[in-house]
Formats: structure tokens, C-alpha cells, sequence
């Protein structure tokens, strides 16, 4: 790749020109510290000041009984297993309470695709939390959730979305993209929401006022023109509908997965598709850095290649500790961790506006 190729391109970003698919594709043979140079202009011209952010909240996952059977995850248990659980709504009740105690603000409550939950039992479920706890945030069902009730309840996913929001439904997280391309779906998560669908979610979602965020899961068997691919999508749905408040990529964890025999990606390559994200989602406004999958150390470098959210404290997470990987901190470890890395620590609501 000649240094003029890099020039042009270098000179959209900083005009702020959205970059087309075949120049996204180019940003992988960057040298890693130019990339890093560039979404940190960027991260500045979005945000110029040298504040990052996080969030205090709760993953709370109320059941792990799941029928997808994704072959990246190793927290699901078929309906019939012995190790499969269902919350009740007062041991619910008891982690928003900790929640709380902790400072908390939001709780994201995502499960699986549960057979034997119907759309009342959210309905239930949203209004037993906000009629207890009216002060909490629900962060709550990811796209695949709201398709497969809208399959078993047989109502449109406006119509499930519509009554959610009226039980007490906020906003919904990005959990469940994966790789937004039907070819890598097939294959590792061949009974869960397709792209359209997951896009689609996404889009009735903003149309009713609620904010979500985008994920991307990437490191398996996905090729560089997929995760272009993802990325151009989520920008043509912000583009139309600008419901996106962050976007948050992360590392396929394969350890106890189906896919155990992958090689789990390294930093370097995490860093240069969390640097491309920023070039390629110009217009989404956030982008948040995984020390969940990364570790704090790395999380700190991440700030300097793009991202400015530091994502949440994560008093409980499930999925990815059973994939093998267990990092932990508390809120006073993650405003050290920002101040140690030059920046200042913001904790903030959902919507990005700040609390402090």
C-alpha cells in the first residue's frame, strides 16, 4: 500500500468524509500506530475534551436456559439441563437492590431464548422492577429476545416493543450482532435472529423513541470484509435513524465454547478494529473500550486509539466469565485506571449525559 493511498484517505478523515467500503478495507493494512493516530483525531473532534466515561450497572442475566445454542457461548444450558435456572422476581429484586447500594443506576437484564417465556412475563417482570424500583434504568432484551417473541407470540416486533416500553422498558442493549453478515450467522449462531431482523429491531426501536447501543463480536471466523461489512450497516441504520448512543467491540473469548479450537485474537488485533471503528462510524458518538475481554491495562491503551467510554462497572457478568475470562472492578478502580491514563472520569446515565 503506497503512502498517496494512505494520504487520500488520511485526508477524508480529517475533512470528516465517511469512508467508502473499499477505503475501510484499506484502514487494515495501516500501520497500527497511524490508526491509532487517526481515531484519536477523531475521539477529539467528537469529543474535545479529556473526559472519558462510565457507567455503574448490573448484568443481570435471569436465565441461562437458551435454544439458539451458539457455538461461541458457553453460558447457555438447554431447557431440560440440570444446570439450567430461571430467576424469581425477588431474587431479581435483591441484585437491583445491591445495584443501588452500590451506586448503581441502570441494570441490563438479558437471558436466552427461553421457551417458556411469553411476552406477559416480561410485561410482569418490567413492571414488578420500575413499580419497585422506579429510580432504576432498564437496559434491557437484545434484538434476537424481541424477535423470537414477536415469532412465539405472533405479534409485530412494534406492537412487543410497544408494550414493553409501556411495562417499563428504557432502552435496549446491542447484544446478539455478532458479525451483522448471514453467512457467518449460519454458522455459528444458525437459530438466532438474522441481520435484517437484528436491524430491524434496531430501527422500529429508535422510531419509538428508545435509545440502544451496537455491538460487535468479532475473532472467529469472520473475514475483514465482514466486519466492514457490520460496520457499514450500523452506520446506514445511524445514518437513518441516529437512535445509537455507542458502539462496543470485543475479542471472541473461545475457551469451554463449540469453538474452543480457534486461537483467541490478540491486543494488537483488537486495537486495530476498535481504531477502525472509529474512522468507519463517523456518526456514532461513542465508543466504548472492553477491559471485560481485554483487562484494564489494555482498556487504558484503547483510549489512545478511539475510545472515550471506559463502559461499565459490571458489579455481576456471567457470559463472558464462563467463557474463562474473569476481570473485576469496582468504581473507584476504573476512575483510577481513566486518571492513570491522562484522562478525566465521568460516570454517566445510558443517554451519555453525565451524572457527575
Amino acid at each position: 500500500m503506497g503512502n498517496r493511498e494512505i494520504e487520500l484517505i488520511r485526508e477524508k478523515i480529517l475533512e470528516g468524509v465517511p469512508l467508502e467500503r473499499n477505503e475501510a478495507l484499506l484502514l487494515f493494512k495501516f500501520p497500527l500506530h497511524i490508526l491509532g493516530e487517526l481515531a484519536r483525531i477523531v475521539r477529539f473532534r467528537l469529543h474535545p475534551e479529556r473526559i472519558v466515561t462510565y457507567v455503574v450497572d448490573r448484568n443481570i442475566n435471569y436465565t441461562n436456559i437458551c435454544i439458539s445454542g451458539c457455538k461461541f457461548c458457553a453460558y447457555f444450558r438447554a431447557p431440560n439441563s440440570k444446570e439450567g435456572y430461571l430467576l424469581s422476581f425477588e431474587e431479581i429484586a435483591k441484585k437491583i437492590e445491591e445495584t443501588l447500594a452500590l451506586g448503581g443506576y441502570q441494570i441490563l437484564l438479558q437471558g436466552g431464548l427461553h421457551p417458556g417465556l411469553t411476552l406477559e412475563y416480561y410485561e410482569e417482570l418490567f413492571s414488578f422492577i420500575k413499580s419497585r424500583f422506579p429510580e432504576i434504568h432498564l437496559h434491557a432484551l437484545s434484538p434476537p429476545e424481541i424477535i423470537y417473541l414477536s415469532k412465539t407470540s405472533g405479534l409485530s416486533v412494534e406492537e412487543i416493543l410497544k408494550r414493553l416500553i409501556k411495562a417499563g422498558l428504557d432502552s435496549i442493549p446491542g447484544g446478539g450482532a455478532e458479525i451483522l453478515v448471514d453467512r457467518v450467522r449460519k454458522i455459528i449462531s444458525p437459530n438466532k435472529a438474522t441481520s435484517e431482523e437484528w436491524l430491524y429491531v434496531m430501527e422500529v426501536a429508535h422510531r419509538l423513541g428508545l435509545k440502544t447501543t451496537a455491538t460487535m463480536m468479532f475473532g472467529h471466523i469472520e473475514t475483514e470484509e465482514d466486519i466492514v461489512e457490520h460496520l457499514l450497516k450500523i452506520r446506514t441504520l445511524q445514518e437513518k435513524t441516529g437512535g445509537f448512543t455507542a458502539f462496543i467491540p470485543w475479542t471472541f473469548q473461545p475457551k469451554n465454547t463449540a469453538l474452543s479450537h480457534l486461537k483467541k485474537v490478540g491486543s494488537a488485533r483488537y486495537l486495530q478494529v476498535l481504531a477502525i471503528s472509529r474512522l468507519v462510524l463517523h456518526n456514532i458518538p461513542n465508543l466504548q473500550v472492553s477491559w471485560v475481554t481485554q483487562g484494564p491495562k489494555m482498556a487504558q491503551l484503547a483510549l489512545e486509539f478511539g475510545g472515550n467510554d471506559f463502559g461499565s462497572t459490571m458489579i455481576e457478568e456471567n457470559v463472558v466469565a464462563s467463557a474463562g475470562v474473569s476481570h473485576r472492578l469496582t468504581e473507584e478502580e476504573i476512575r483510577a485506571y481513566i486518571k492513570e491514563a491522562g484522562y478525566i472520569p465521568k460516570k454517566r446515565r445510558m443517554d451519555y449525559t453525565l451524572l457527575e
